[in-house]
Order: C-alpha cells, then sequence, then structure tokens
C-alpha cells in the first residue's frame, strides 16, 4: 500500500511540474533562454565558430528590439568538443534544464545524429542550421533543419559536373567513417551516373589521414576529368595538396563541409578553380542579404559564411516561432516551428515540409584565392 502512495505521490508531482511549465503566460518577465552545442573545441571549430557568431548576432539583435513578447532570448552553449559521445551528453544536459526552450545545433551531421535521439527523446525542439545527412530530422518530430539535404546537394553537384563544366567522367575520393562524406558521395554519384556521366573509380579515406598517394594512384590511372571529394576542409586542402603535387589536372569538386576560410590557409593554390555547393553567397545583392554583410563585417571584421548565415536564419526561425506560440511550452514550440513557410532569410527563403526539412536553393562557388566567388544557383527540385 505504501507503494503505491509513493507513486501516487510522484505521478502527482510530476504533473503538477508539468502544469507549472505549460502554464509559462506571456507575462512573464523571466529570460527565454535558448540551448546550443557547438564545437567550440575539436578539428573542426571553423564551422562551430562562424555558427557562434551568426547565433549571437541574430540573439543580440532580436534583444536590441524588443526581444520576443517584451522577453529577452538568452543563449546557453555547451561545447561537444566534435565528440559524437560528448554531443549526447551535452544537449542531454541542456534539456533536463527546464528554462531551456530548444535547442541549436549542430553543424557536422555525425553530431546531429548522435545529439537528435535525446532531443527526441526528452521532447524538446532542436534545429540543425546546417547538418545534411538526411537521416538528421527522421529522429522524430522535434527535430528540424533550416538547410537542404544531401541528396539535393549531390544532385546539384552531379548537375554541375555533367551540365556546366561538361565531363563525363568522374572519381571519387570519400570519408569511410563520416556519414555526411558517405551520403553526399552515394547520391553525387546516382545523380550523375543517371545523367550518362562515367564512375571511374571510387576510392577512401578517414578523417585526420595524411597519406592519399595510394588511392590518388589509382584515380590517376583511370584518368578522370574531375574528382569528387565529400569531405570537411581540414581533409580536402591536405588531399588537395597531395593531387596538385602528383601532376592531376582534373577539377576537384565538393560540398557545403569546404566552405572555410581555412581551405585556402591550408590548401594554397592547390584548391584554385575548384568548385563546391553551399548554401548562401554574401556576394548577393538582396537588401536583406546585404544588410545582414555589412552588420556581420562591422560587428567581426569579415564576411560571413553559410554556417554564419544559417545559424541566423535558424535563430530567427526559432524566434517567430517563439511569438507566434501561445506559451512557452517545448510541444507548442515545436508546433510553431513545423509551422514555417515563405520565411525570407538571408539564405533564401525557407519552408518547412513534412519532414521537417527546407525546401531552399544551393549556390555553386568557385575557390578564387582566398575568395570564394559565386558562379551560380540551383532551385529545389
Amino acid at each position: 500500500m505504501k507503494n503505491v502512495v509513493r507513486i501516487s505521490l510522484v505521478v502527482a508531482m510530476s504533473i503538477m511540474a508539468s502544469a507549472c511549465w505549460d502554464k509559462q503566460s506571456d507575462t512573464d518577465s523571466s529570460d527565454l533562454v535558448i540551448g546550443a552545442y557547438l564545437s567550440l573545441t575539436g578539428t573542426e571549430t571553423s564551422f562551430s565558430s562562424s555558427t557562434r557568431k551568426g547565433l549571437e548576432m541574430a540573439i543580440d539583435q532580436i534583444n536590441s528590439q524588443g526581444g520576443v513578447k517584451g522577453r529577452t532570448l538568452k543563449l546557453v552553449i555547451k561545447d561537444d568538443k566534435g565528440n559524437p559521445e560528448v554531443a549526447k551528453q551535452v544537449v542531454g544536459e541542456l534539456a533536463d534544464q527546464e528554462n531551456v526552450v530548444a535547442i541549436i545545433g549542430q553543424a557536422a551531421s555525425q553530431l546531429s545524429l548522435a545529439a537528435a535521439p535525446i532531443a527526441q527523446k526528452k521532447q524538446i525542439p532542436m534545429i540543425s542550421p546546417s547538418s545534411t545527412n538526411p537521416r538528421v530530422t527522421e529522429a522524430g518530430d522535434y527535430i528540424f533543419r533550416v538547410c537542404f539535404i544531401d541528396p539535393f546537394q549531390g544532385y546539384v553537384m552531379a548537375q554541375f559536373a555533367h551540365n556546366h563544366l561538361k565531363v563525363g567522367k568522374v572519381a571519387i575520393l570519400r570519408d569511410r567513417k563520416s556519414e555526411y562524406s558517405m551520403g553526399l558521395a552515394e547520391y553525387f554519384s546516382k545523380t550523375f551516373s543517371g545523367l550518362g556521366g562515367e564512375i571511374v573509380a571510387e576510392e577512401e579515406f578517414v578523417a585526420g589521414d595524411s597519406d592519399f598517394r595510394e588511392q590518388l594512384s589509382h584515380i590517376r590511372s583511370v584518368a578522370p576529368a574531375a574528382i569528387f571529394i565529400p569531405g570537411y576542409y581540414p581533409d580536402v586542402a591536405l588531399i588537395a595538396r597531395q593531387i596538385r603535387k602528383m601532376g592531376l589536372k582534373a577539377h576537384l569538386l565538393g560540398g557545403d563541409g569546404w566552405d572555410s576560410s581555412k581551405l585556402f590557409e591550408i590548401a594554397r593554390e592547390a584548391v584554385n578553380g575548384s568548385y563546391f555547393s553551399s548554401h548562401f553567397s554574401s556576394e548577393s545583392s538582396e537588401p536583406k542579404v546585404k544588410e545582414f554583410v555589412d552588420l556581420y563585417r562591422e560587428r567581426y571584421q569579415e564576411r560571413p559564411d553559410s554556417f554564419a548565415a544559417m545559424a541566423y536564419d535558424a535563430t530567427h526561425i526559432l524566434a517567430r516561432a517563439l511569438a507566434a506560440s501561445k506559451s512557452t511550452t517545448r510541444s507548442e514550440v515545436r508546433t510553431q516551428i513545423a509551422e514555417t513557410k515563405g520565411f525570407q532569410g538571408v539564405t533564401g527563403t525557407i519552408s518547412l515540409n513534412s519532414d521537417r526539412n527546407a525546401e531552399k536553393p544551393a549556390v555553386i562557388f568557385k575557390v578564387d584565392g582566398p575568395v570564394n566567388r559565386f558562379v551560380t544557383t540551383i532551385p529545389p527540385r
């Protein structure tokens, strides 16, 4: 009997706690806390550094305009160290803070894939600004993203290689331990082959490798017109240097994992003339983009990249959802995020589909020294 009473008391207390959370009103003057998990340390800090800048700039801008319904937004950032297990841990910690209404993160797909099931289990909305692996949002209905996904990105680069560069033979060099790299390689290969192109070699590496001569020797032997390297900038830079050192003249192609100023810093002239897909061009003449670029440059003394821009858009989408919410319950905020349609962001018009993925265009850049030059925009299929 005592056990029954004890269980009843626990259930009652849980219901009361939930009720207190659910009854937060729009007149509440407390801060609206947004959690974020980023790789502030680790091997790919460039993405998270840009993401943090975009987040902080958006929050400061929103707060300077009165916040959301008179309440100030407060950002709490945790370092996942670029480690999937740590990402799970810190997202769990953020979710367990009752005043955290939602979480923004991550850039790298493998970290989002690790953390998304935790956010879903704890039923806290999570918005990834830039994780493109399709499986991220498959974790459940509390998981969103504001970027396009790899099937589209693979399609974009395959179309560009076949129709714009007019290449017929492509080799692929992918990271076999990266969900992002393997997925993007698969989608590129399917589209390119479907267009009548030929994948003449498929080689693999692991992030952190420093010697790619064996794979590149095989690629050189089949004489491709282009090499598709769906990886992150630290590895791509080293691969590009070895490609040019070995005398390969093929076009080098990649995805949004190349989008960092660090790429040219490490690879130098080896990546000049290469092409990659991404989400945003700071060269756009759109007034909204120009305003964002000017504010960003004034604040950080540099041009914003795609990761900063997508984090900026993700924050504004969350703020709009909070403003539309009848309460700050996580379930209500989730519902309002899911209603995002026609949001005019700096990375384009964003509408979330039934799978909670963004339908939006991609842009293609050509590396030209330290500057990535806009080439073209490819709309959603």
